[in-house]
C-alpha cells in the first residue's frame, strides 16, 4: 500500500524498520530459549523508540495513535514478541495523555522515567479466577488502608516485559467506606523492587510469544503510598466516559502487531517459494499457478485488514469529536487484524508443507505467535456483539 505519510512518519517508520531488521536477527535465538530479549530492549532504549509516544512537555515526540499503528506493525514483522510487549508502555502512555486522569506530577514523573531511563510500565490486571479484566468482576487482589497509604497483596498474570518494567499499575479491591459503601476497584502505581513484590517465570515454553516475559507478580503485603493510587472506581461501575479512548489505544496498537506478524509470514513464504526448486519441477516452485494464487490470497486478507486498520487510527486523529462512537469500528479493526494474522500464517505453513514445521523457517513461529491476538480484548465473540448491537441499535 502506497501511503501518503508526512516525513516525520516516514521517519518513524524508518525507525521501526530498522529496529526491526535487528530484531529479526535474535528472534528465533529469544523464541527458543524462552528468555528476556535484552538485547531488544536496549536498542528500543538508544534509538528513542519509547520515548515517541511520550508527550512533548515530557520530552517525548508526542506520537498519535496513528503514527504509534504504522511503527508497531513494522517493529513487530522483526520479532513480535519484542513488539507485543513494549505495546503495553505504549498504548498505556498513548491513552493516559489523552484522557489525563492521573495526576499530573505522577503522570509526568512516569513519562519522565520513560524518556530518561527508557522505564517501562505496564498493567497487572488479570488474575486466574477473574479471567479478562474487560469482563467486569472484582479482582482477588486486596488493598488495605494503612498509615500513609495501602497495603496491597495478590497474583497478577501475564504482565509482559515484567523484568524490566520500572513500574507495575496494579488492580485491586478496596474495601467498602464513605465514599464507596459498596467498595471499589483501585489502580496502584507500584514501582520495581518494592518490599514484598517477586516475579515468577511462568510464561518462557508458552504457545505464543516466549520472549514477551509475561511472568506473574506476586504482591505480599507491599506498601504503596497514598498518592500513587492513580485511579478508583466503585465496583460495579459502567465503563466511564473514557472507555473508547482506553480501548482505540489497545486494540489498534495491538491489531498492528499481529497485522505485521501476519505480514512477516507472508514474505517469508514468499522468500522461500522463489527459492524453493524441487528437482522434480527445475524452477521455484513460486512460478507455480496454485502457488501465487495462495500468496495472492494472504496478501490480499492483510491489505483488507490493513486498510481498515488504517482508516480507523487515521480517523481516531482527525476527528476525536466522533471518537465516543467509533467503538464497532475499533472492533472491526481489531478483528480483521488478528484473524487475518492467523489466517496468514496458517496458509504459510500449507506453502511451505514439511519445511514450515521446522524451526529452518520463522513460519512456525509466526504461526504460533498470531495465535495470541485471538486473546486480546476484545476476543472475537465480543467484538462481533459489538459490532452486531451497533448495527441492531441496541
Amino acid at each position: 500500500m502506497n501511503l501518503e505519510l508526512t516525513d516525520r512518519q516516514r521517519r518513524i517508520v524508518a525507525l521501526a524498520d530498522d529496529l526491526a531488521l535487528r530484531f529479526a536477527r535474535r528472534a528465533d535465538q529469544y523464541d527458543r530459549e524462552g528468555g528476556f530479549p535484552f538485547a531488544n530492549l536496549a536498542d528500543l532504549r538508544e534509538s528513542g523508540y519509547l520515548r515517541l509516544v511520550v508527550p512533548r512537555i515530557y520530552g517525548g515526540e508526542g506520537a498519535s495513535l496513528f503514527e504509534m499503528v504504522l511503527a508497531q506493525e513494522r517493529l513487530a514483522q522483526g520479532c513480535g514478541s519484542t513488539a507485543m510487549a513494549v505495546d503495553m508502555t505504549i498504548h498505556l502512555i498513548g491513552r493516559l495523555a489523552e484522557t489525563a486522569p492521573w495526576p499530573e506530577p505522577l503522570f509526568g514523573m512516569v513519562c519522565r522515567s520513560v524518556v530518561d531511563e527508557g522505564a517501562l510500565i505496564n498493567s497487572a490486571a488479570t488474575e486466574a479466577d477473574l479471567g479478562s479484566p474487560s469482563r467486569g468482576g472484582a479482582p482477588a487482589t486486596r488493598a488495605r488502608p494503612v498509615a500513609g497509604g495501602w497495603r496491597v497483596t495478590g497474583r497478577k498474570l501475564f504482565v509482559s516485559m515484567a523484568p524490566a518494567l520500572r513500574w507495575f499499575l496494579v488492580s485491586a479491591t478496596l474495601p467498602p467506606d464513605d465514599e464507596t459503601p459498596q467498595g471499589a476497584v483501585g489502580s496502584f502505581l507500584i514501582e520495581a523492587g518494592s518490599p514484598g513484590m517477586r516475579l515468577e517465570d511462568s510464561w518462557g515454553d508458552a504457545l505464543s510469544l516466549r520472549a514477551s516475559a509475561s511472568y506473574d507478580l506476586i504482591l505480599d503485603d507491599v506498601f504503596v503510598p497514598a498518592e500513587r493510587l492513580t485511579e478508583r472506581a466503585p465496583l460495579g461501575e459502567p465503563p466511564r466516559p473514557g472507555a473508547p479512548t482506553q480501548m482505540a489505544w489497545f486494540a489498534l496498537t495491538l491489531a498492528a502487531v499481529y497485522l505485521g506478524i501476519g505480514q512477516a509470514a507472508c514474505d517469508a513464504v514468499c522468500a522461500y517459494a522463489r527459492e524453493r526448486s524441487p528437482t522434480a519441477l527445475g524452477r521455484p516452485i513460486a512460478t507455480l499457478p496454485n502457488i501465487q494464487r495462495r500468496v495472492g490470497a494472504i496478501q490480499a486478507v492483510l491489505s483488507a485488514a490493513r486498510s481498515t486498520l488504517y482508516q480507523t487510527a487515521r480517523a481516531w486523529e482527525e476527528f476525536p469529536a466522533e471518537r465516543a462512537a467509533m467503538t464497532p469500528h475499533i472492533a472491526t479493526a481489531k478483528y480483521l487484524c488478528t484473524n487475518a494474522a492467523c489466517d496468514a500464517t496458517d496458509q504459510a505453513l500449507r506453502i511451505a508443507g514439511g519445511f514450515g514445521l521446522t524451526r529452518s523457517l520463522p513460519l512456525e513461529r509466526y504461526f504460533r505467535d498470531a495465535r495470541a491476538g485471538l486473546t486480546h480484548p476484545p476476543n472475537d465473540d465480543a467484538a462481533l456483539e459489538l459490532i452486531g448491537k451497533h448495527l441492531l441499535g441496541v
